[in-house]
C-alpha cells in the first residue's frame, strides 16, 4: 500500500484527491494545499476545494507560507511519503521535497507535454483554437514540467466548449490517469518517457489585460478568446460607452465589408459585429456593469443599439 502525500488546490486538484480516498492501494498520510485566502465582499476565509475534500475525509493538511525556508520539508520528513502527487498546487517545489520519496514525485499536467508547460494549460489550448488537448502524468524535476512523462491522454476541444467546461472533463480524465500511473508505479513497469524539450511550449497566467476584444482579429480567434477565457477573467468589450462581459457567440453571417468594430446588426437573433478578415461574430449572451448575464436580445430591450452607427471597441 503506497504511503502517499498529496499537494494540490482548485477543484481540479480536488477530483484527483477524491480518486485517492477511492483506491484501496493506497494512504493518503497527509496533503499540502495554499493557505486560506480572504474572498467575496465580506472578505470571509475560505478553504480551497482541496482543503475542503481533506478535512471532509479526515486526512491531516499542512499550509506552509513558503517551500523553501525549510519549514514544509520538515513537514515531509516527518510523514516520509513513499511518493508525493502533485495536481495543481501552484508552489515551486524545491529538490530536497521532489527526490525526498522512494518513487519521487509524480504531477498530473492538463496538458499533453511538451506543449504548455507552466500555468492556465487549459485556458490558452482553447484561446489558442486547439483541436485537441489532453493529460499527462510525470516525474517530476527541478525545472517546472520538464520531467519524464509517463502517460498521457488526450481529448477533443469543442468548438464552443469553454476553459471551465473543459477543465471539468479533464479533471476526470486526469484523476484516472492518476490511479494507472500510481498501479503501474508501484508494480515496476511504469515506463519514463524524455520530454523534446526542443518542442516544448511556455504558457503564463491569465490576466485581465487579454480580456479586451481586438474586433481586427478574424471571427474564430474572437470566439475562442470569449470562451477560453471563461470562467475567469471573461472577455470585453465597450458598446454604448458600456463594458460588456461577452459569454457567448457564434460565427455571423451577415459580413458586409463594414469596418471591424462596427455593430452590423442587433436583433432578437443577437448583435452582430463585423471583424477582421471581413468577418462577423454574433454576440449571444453578455452582461452589462450592475446587471445579471443575459441573452443579448434581453439587452436589447433596456438598450438601444443602432446597426451602422454603434461601434465595439
Amino acid at each position: 500500500m503506497l504511503k502517499i502525500l498529496f499537494m494540490g488546490t482548485p477543484d481540479f486538484a480536488a477530483e484527483s484527491l477524491k480518486a485517492l480516498t477511492e483506491y484501496k492501494n493506497c494512504e493518503v498520510a497527509g496533503v499540502f494545499t495554499q493557505p486560506d485566502r480572504p474572498s467575496g465582499r465580506g472578505m470571509a476565509t475560505v478553504f480551497s476545494p482541496v482543503k475542503q475534500l481533506a478535512v471532509e475525509y479526515g486526512i491531516p493538511v499542512f499550509q506552509p507560507q513558503k517551500m523553501r525556508d525549510g519549514t514544509a520539508a520538515d513537514i515531509v520528513r516527518k510523514i516520509d511519503p513513499e511518493i508525493i502527487v502533485v495536481v495543481a498546487f501552484g508552489r515551486i517545489l524545491p529538490d530536497e521535497i521532489i527526490y525526498y520519496p522512494t518513487y519521487g514525485s509524480v504531477n498530473i499536467h492538463a496538458s499533453l507535454l511538451p506543449k504548455y508547460r507552466g500555468s492556465s494549460p487549459i485556458q490558452w489550448s482553447v484561446i489558442n483554437g486547439d483541436s485537441v488537448t489532453g493529460v499527462t502524468s510525470m516525474y517530476m524535476a527541478t525545472e517546472m514540467d520538464t520531467g519524464d512523462m509517463i502517460y498521457s491522454v488526450e481529448t477533443p476541444i469543442g468548438e464552443f466548449e469553454t476553459s471551465g467546461e473543459l477543465s471539468d472533463r479533464l479533471k476526470v480524465m486526469g484523476a484516472e490517469l492518476l490511479i494507472k500511473t500510481l498501479e503501474d508505479i508501484e508494480a515496476g513497469i511504469a515506463p519514463r518517457i524524455p520530454q523534446d524539450s526542443s518542442k516544448a511550449t511556455y504558457v503564463s497566467m491569465l490576466d485581465k489585460s487579454l480580456c479586451p476584444i481586438d474586433w481586427n482579429d478574424p471571427a474564430r480567434m474572437i470566439i475562442k478568446k470569449i470562451y477560453g477565457l471563461q470562467p475567469w477573467p471573461v472577455a470585453v468589450t465597450v458598446m454604448g460607452g458600456k463594458e460588456l462581459k461577452i459569454f457567448a457567440a457564434e460565427y455571423g453571417t451577415n459580413a458586409d465589408g463594414s469596418e471591424p468594430g462596427t455593430v452590423i446588426r442587433a436583433d432578437a437573433s443577437g448583435i452582430e459585429v463585423a471583424c477582421g478578415s471581413g468577418q462577423s461574430v454574433l454576440i449571444k449572451e453578455l452582461q452589462a456593469p450592475g446587471k445579471k448575464r443575459m441573452p443579448a436580445s434581453a439587452y436589447l430591450n433596456g438598450c438601444r443599439i443602432t446597426a451602422g452607427t454603434d461601434r465595439c471597441q
